[in-house]
């Protein structure tokens, strides 16, 4: 990045991040928590908004926490509470496509949650191999046998699903739809539980891929009930 100023480059000494962060751990634990999970927003210059929290901490202890108004808390309050929103939507959003055994799923989220959700999807599926990819920040969760890690990657293209897989998303679209009803459909609701932002990762929203959609269709038509009209 060109600049008209003198540019001074500062290391990171990971002995000296880990004494200053023991020392906001022994002030405050809840501040500690705040400041860990800032770093994971997409809030802009957080970097700058945690310096200053972490100077009112040292200066005033952890009593500015009482007061959401305060300008040191109020920014890093507001961007934690976006982050957790889209935490809970991604718990309930994320699909998982099978991939020669290995469960596989695609977000694209502003905030980079990969580290928080990975307990939530490595406990739920414990016994499998899977991966999450996040597309914005180029991350990738892996998980097997009881062990995980958090990879960055420079390009990932995933593998076309196999033909059960394909049979399986038109089950799921299948059953989506049928148990629709027409007569309370509410896209403003819809779109306030369901931002459509999520929607071109979701397997009920996505075309099937397949040679032969009208053969999937047939055998569907046998395998599940018609929509009630």
């Amino acid at each position: 990045m060109l600049s008209l100023y003198s540019v001074r480059t500062i290391l990171t000494v990971p002995e000296n991040a880990r004494r200053v962060y023991r020392s906001i751990l022994k002030v405050s634990p809840t501040a500690a928590d705040m400041l860990r999970r800032c770093y994971l927003t997409c809030l802009d210059e957080k970097e700058m908004h945690m310096y200053r929290f972490i100077r009112k901490l040292y200066s005033c202890g952890n009593s500015f926490l009482k007061n959401q108004a305060d300008d040191a808390y109020h920014p890093i309050a507001k961007a934690i509470r976006h982050m957790n929103g889209e935490l809970e939507k991604l718990r309930g959003f994320v699909r998982f496509s099978d991939y020669n055994g290995t469960l596989g799923a695609e977000i694209e989220p502003k905030n980079r949650v990969l580290p928080l959700l990975r307990s939530h999807f490595c406990n739920r599926y414990a016994n499998e191999s899977l991966f999450i990819y996040d597309r914005t920040h180029g991350d990738l969760l892996l998980y097997t046998k009881g062990r995980s890690q958090i990879l960055q990657v420079d390009s990932w293209q995933k593998a076309l699903p196999g033909e059960e897989e394909i049979y399986y998303r038109a089950l799921w679209k299948k059953f989506y739809e049928t148990i629709a009803i027409k007569e309370r459909y509410n896209p403003r609701c819809q779109n306030t539980f369901l931002p459509k932002r999520y929607r071109h990762n979701m397997t009920e929203f996505l075309p099937l891929e397949h040679e032969n959609p009208a053969a999937i269709t047939q055998d569907l038509q046998t395998a599940l009930p018609k929509s009630s009209s």
